[in-house]
């Protein structure tokens, strides 16, 4: 790696201790989770929104997943920013994209304007990958699934607050004007989280390269050939597209299913949310240093396949509301390992930026996904996109198992 002038080797990482390491990540939990009740607010109420502009149910999906379609552009470009110009000015530039975006869609005027800002939003405010390299940048390998897991867990718990927030501020029956206090309330969120960043968390004291990390298409390249990365990127698409998709028509299924609205929705995400929080923050990470990422990821994969396929059976609420615990708890032994064992593989200089191209393939799955979803909910049958997305899910089982071992190779 060569040395620098002060005579430390260049690309290493200097010991950091683990009460540091321990805090400075629960720091930027503590942080994220004020902004992701805004997050938590607007997701479940976004189908009611875009039908206040009596959009299609395409259209509905197309709102849904501008963000991500924005973020497959953003999430790289972040992230190899994070690499070399640090990762809290990425944190607050990111959060005050998300802001933005709550601030005009409480009053887009039509159901294209909306579109535009969800897309604009997701651009600017794709800050996964920087999150993830704070994570990798303070904290030691093997407790990485246990930190990435906590990430998660502050989204979960922003699922199981923000939905009952905004189900109380919504009146649909308004309109789009119904949908405007929501907006502005995880609009202030998104100030908190921000002065929160600006006052509290402090930039990673982690000493590496600043050379040139190359194009993003070579970058594209590497991690593809990658025997480890390029599989858990694939598995990353897979179930990204698979689980988005549903995620973006439960409300509309719901309400031809059952005659539900957005509280009902509201609570089914909270419920998830609760149980996916509990997971995160201590099941997780015990589970991965046990077992093994790999393995746990694949246990995962499995266990939201079941979930996911068993709503086309659901007979009420206790079902529907119990299937979805089951994919969320899937969900949250699984997502956090994919980052760990990412970051395991990566060049630790180029972390950041490796990490963003798993998230942009995320971003690009969630962007598909809903319209995909959409489109089977419309012409298909309302349970088609539970199908499409068990199909899916399925294969991500053997690619986790396939990357252990070239892990291990």
């Amino acid at each position: 790696h060569g040395r620098d002038d002060g005579g430390e080797l260049r690309g290493y990482r200097p010991l950091v201790t683990s009460d540091r390491s321990s805090l400075a990540a629960a720091s930027l939990v503590s942080v994220m989770f004020i902004n992701m009740l805004g997050f938590g607010i607007v997701i479940p109420l976004l189908p009611f929104y875009a039908e206040s502009f009596h959009a299609a149910p395409w259209q509905i999906a197309l709102i849904f997943s501008a963000f991500s379609m924005g973020a497959f552009f953003g999430e790289p470009v972040w992230g190899r920013m994070s690499d070399r110009v640090g990762r809290k000015p990425l944190l607050l530039s990111t959060v005050s994209g998300t802001l933005l975006c709550y601030l005009a869609l409480a009053f887009a005027p039509d159901v294209w304007t909306a579109f535009v800002i969800r897309f604009i939003g997701g651009a600017a405010s794709g800050n996964g990958a920087v999150m993830q390299g704070y994570i990798a940048d303070v904290t030691p390998a093997e407790k990485r699934s246990r930190r990435m897991a906590w990430i998660g867990a502050s989204g979960s718990l922003g699922l199981v607050i923000g939905p009952s927030i905004g189900g109380v501020f919504a009146h649909p029956e308004a309109g789009t004007a119904g949908f405007r206090v929501p907006l502005l309330i995880a609009a202030g969120f998104s100030a908190t989280c921000l002065l929160s960043i600006l006052l509290f968390i402090r930039e990673p004291q982690v000493h590496r390269a600043r050379e040139e990390t190359g194009s993003r298409w070579r970058a594209i390249g590497e991690v593809t050939r990658h025997p480890v990365i390029g599989r858990l990127m694939l598995t990353t698409f897979l179930v990204g597209f698979a689980f988005t998709g549903i995620e973006s028509v439960f409300g509309l299924w719901g309400e031809r299913r059952f005659g539900w609205g957005p509280r009902e929705v509201g609570w089914c995400f909270a419920a998830a949310g609760a149980v996916s929080g509990l997971v995160q923050f201590f099941v997780t990470g015990p589970l991965s240093e046990r077992f093994g990422e790999a393995r746990v990821l694949a246990a995962g994969m499995a266990l939201t396949t079941i979930g996911i396929l068993g709503q086309t059976q659901s007979t009420g609420f206790p079902m529907t509301a119990a299937l979805l615990v089951v994919t969320a708890i899937g969900q949250s032994v699984s997502w956090p390992n994919v980052g760990a064992l990412i970051s395991r593989n990566a060049d630790p200089a180029k972390q950041g930026q490796v990490l963003g191209l798993n998230n942009a393939t995320g971003a690009f799955a969630r962007f598909v996904g809903p319209l995909t979803a959409g489109l089977a909910f419309a012409h298909v049958s309302i349970n088609a996109p539970f199908v499409i997305a068990a199909v899916l899910v399925a294969p991500a089982v053997l690619l986790a198992l396939s990357a252990t071992g070239r892990a291990r190779t």
